[in-house]
């Protein structure tokens, strides 16, 4: 089974979103989402799109693995540009946990952005977004999804 293999089908999504970031914001907006997910390229990438119903916009995940170094790189998309953003995060598995980080730019402050991906078990698995201004000693998650397997 190939890394991302686990997310292959339809899940309900529980989001957790940081009103402000890099604010100092304790303030957190919880809201809905369900994700369809499929595998191509024999496990060598993965597709998704997320809809958020109340949200009133779709995301679009693509991940590809490099054969030769195992490297993931992920890119982002959504509904509201239309666009795929520029920068993947990049980063690889190990066990039950994929790490994947990148340097961007948030509303004008240089950030590191990372995001881990968790498989708990058949039926669940946990994505967060965190960023950090300090050179990764500090992180300040941001976005946290809990999936449950449709």
């Amino acid at each position: 089974m190939s890394d991302f293999d686990f997310l292959a089908g339809t899940w309900d999504v529980h989001n957790r979103y940081l009103l402000k970031r890099l604010a100092g914001c304790d303030d957190w907006e919880e809201f809905p989402g369900r994700t369809v997910a499929s595998r191509h390229f024999d496990g060598n990438a993965s597709f998704d799109e997320v809809h958020f119903p109340t949200r009133g916009y779709n995301g679009l995940t693509v991940r590809f693995r490099d054969p030769e170094t195992g490297l993931w790189s992920i890119y982002w998309a959504s509904s509201r540009n239309g666009s795929l953003d520029p920068v993947p995060v990049v980063g690889r598995w190990e066990g039950d946990v994929g790490t994947f980080y990148s340097d961007e730019v948030w509303e004008g402050t240089p950030i590191r952005c990372r995001f881990v991906w968790t498989r708990i078990d058949d039926t669940h698995a946990r994505w967060e977004q965190a960023f950090s201004t300090d050179g990764e000693q500090t992180w300040e998650t941001n976005w946290v999804m809990e999936f449950t397997r449709v």
